[in-house]
């Protein structure tokens, strides 16, 4: 195979998995389902009882929804992957379907990271200018910023699959982990990566820099408000309200 590899490019990537835990593997696979059955129960009790409840028709609850749906993208977009890895010997990974899982997974990081920041604001209005909350979350507004966040995502990531499709893969083929994953693709190419290292650091520090920033600055505003009351029952529910959405996300 490796012989090959050197003069023919590579279709497919060999996923090891766990390193090191190879032969432990049909055990990891146990706990790994669980969780995955779990969090797939959890989040459709969620989004049911949403649905079903029509005093929960707010936009809090909308993007709970969000959250809850973009959790189970994200959970099993690397795991049935995995539990095949682990308890039926598939390693191999089609080149294209590589890309794609990395492309999904890689998105729906930052539609969660979209949605956070889309809730926070929410408890930012709820609690800062409760007066104008329902003419600001309007149904449609919440419908809008969730599109936007998909955008976002979207967008962003796309250019990483093109760009790692320009290069030439010959020599490596083995992924040391359960997943394809931006980097550990990368590394793999038989060419220079400068451009794919940039964009995908470029992508990684802009998201985590602007969302925690607005997610920090709108809690920054929350507590300022919330320690202005001047009752304190109506603090302790403000910040209720704060740390139950906070302990959600």
């Amino acid at each position: 195979m490796a012989e090959n590899a050197t003069h023919h490019p590579i279709s497919s990537f060999f996923l090891v998995g766990i390193p090191g835990l190879q032969e432990f593997h049909s055990w990891i696979g146990i706990p790994v389902c669980l969780l995955l059955a779990l969090t797939l129960l959890g989040n459709t009790m969620i989004i049911t009882t949403v649905t079903l409840e029509p005093s929960l028709h707010q936009p809090m609850y909308f993007f709970l929804c969000m959250l809850a749906m973009n959790d189970m993208g994200l959970v099993i977009s690397p795991a049935l992957k995995m539990l095949a890895i682990f308890w039926f010997d598939a390693h191999w990974i089609d080149f294209d379907v590589c890309l794609m899982q990395m492309y999904f997974i890689h998105t729906l990081c930052i539609i969660e990271s979209s949605i956070l920041v889309a809730m926070a604001f929410d408890r930012y209005v709820a609690i800062c200018i409760p007066l104008q909350y329902t003419t600001i979350l309007t149904t449609s507004m919440v419908i809008k910023i969730g599109l936007v966040g998909l955008a976002r995502a979207t967008v962003m990531v796309l250019p990483c699959p093109l760009l790692i499709k320009r290069l030439p893969y010959c020599l490596k083929y083995v992924i040391d982990h359960t997943y394809c994953e931006h980097m550990a693709v990368v590394k793999l190419a038989s060419a220079n990566t400068h451009v794919n290292r940039v964009y995908g650091m470029f992508v990684a520090l802009s998201v985590m820099t602007l969302d925690i920033g607005l997610i920090a600055t709108s809690y920054v505003k929350i507590l300022q408000a919330v320690f202005r009351l001047s009752s304190q029952n109506s603090r302790s529910k403000a910040l209720g309200t704060c740390v139950t959405i906070m302990a959600t996300s």
